[in-house]
């Protein structure tokens, strides 16, 4: 069984306790303002070009098949209307060009994964399927979940919650601790930043809490959206009603999609919104705390 990884990144420990492994599956249904890997939202392998680090090499030039790279004044352009992704230009000695998106099997992602279970054994830690919206490569997905478990390594999996209810029944099993996203809390502002309802997302938390799962909720708290005493309230209402809900975590907003949406030729909506300071997203944490039982951190 094969899937598309647009990366794993090893030692990490803010996705799950301990030291853990990140494997970030590529495909999104979700098309978040904020994304700040926007290069996770299509599940194909892309082409990132990025026009800062060009040094009109003009290597590329000879590679490419369908005049999709061009020049003028001696300055590169890249027409996306005719790039067929073949990713020839790319590995020519220069980084403005790079391949996002890896067709891996379940065995070649595991023999990266375990290399580091001796620090997974050591420290409670373990595996993070992440993206992306990991679940929506669903059967991949479970077949490395499976072989992990099989491995005796710790399973979370981080998801925005709008998958198929199939799917989770079919991973529940194999997840250890569920990283629950909940971005807005109402239909119409939900679908107007992230372009899918809230219902389906709270339906499926209320789920697989019905089935004894762990939850961690994730929130992403964006400044002029999301970042109101109404949107904290009913966050934490929902912690609260939900058992299987063990704590919070607080995501302050950061600007990293911007140079990732500029190499894949698409503009960032959220490209004017100013990151928080550390004292604005302490009082977030500190106005949740006050509003819930369950214990609220900044991530």
């Amino acid at each position: 069984m094969n899937g598309t990884i647009f990366n794993i990144q090893k030692f990490c420990t803010s996705d799950g306790p301990g030291i853990r492994t990140n494997v970030f599956l590529k495909g999104c249904p979700l098309r978040c303002a904020w994304c700040h890997n926007p290069e996770s939202q299509n599940v194909r392998p892309e082409l990132l070009y990025y026009a800062d680090k060009c040094v009109s090499c003009l290597r590329c030039l000879p590679l490419c098949r369908t005049g999709a790279q061009t020049v003028k004044d001696r300055r590169h352009f890249l027409d996306r209307e005719k790039c067929v992704t073949c990713f020839e230009c790319v590995g020519t000695g220069c980084d403005a060009l790079a391949r996002v998106g890896k067709n891996m099997s379940v065995d070649e992602v595991m023999d990266e994964v375990i290399k580091d279970k001796a620090f997974y054994d050591a420290s409670g830690g373990g595996m993070t399927l992440s993206g992306g919206e990991p679940l929506w490569q669903g059967e991949f997905a479970a077949e490395l979940l499976g072989a992990a478990k099989r491995a005796g390594i710790n399973n979370c999996v981080e998801t925005c919650g709008f998958v198929k209810r199939g799917t989770l029944k079919d991973v529940l099993p194999l997840v250890d601790t569920f990283l629950f996203d909940i971005k807005l809390t109402d239909d119409e502002t939900h679908r107007k930043y992230t372009g899918v309802p809230f219902g389906p997302i709270l339906e499926n938390l209320r789920f697989i809490d019905s089935m004894g799962a762990d939850i961690v909720l994730r929130c992403p708290i964006i400044p002029g959206v999301n970042d109101n005493p109404e949107h904290f309230e009913r966050v934490a209402e929902i912690a609260d009603e939900t058992r299987g809900v063990t704590g919070i975590d607080i995501e302050p907003y950061h600007p990293l999609g911007t140079s990732k949406c500029a190499g894949l030729g698409r503009s960032y909506a959220m490209k004017d919104t100013e990151f928080p300071t550390p004292e604005e997203s302490d009082r977030w944490v500190e106005e949740m705390s006050g509003m819930c039982r369950k214990t609220v951190r900044k991530a």
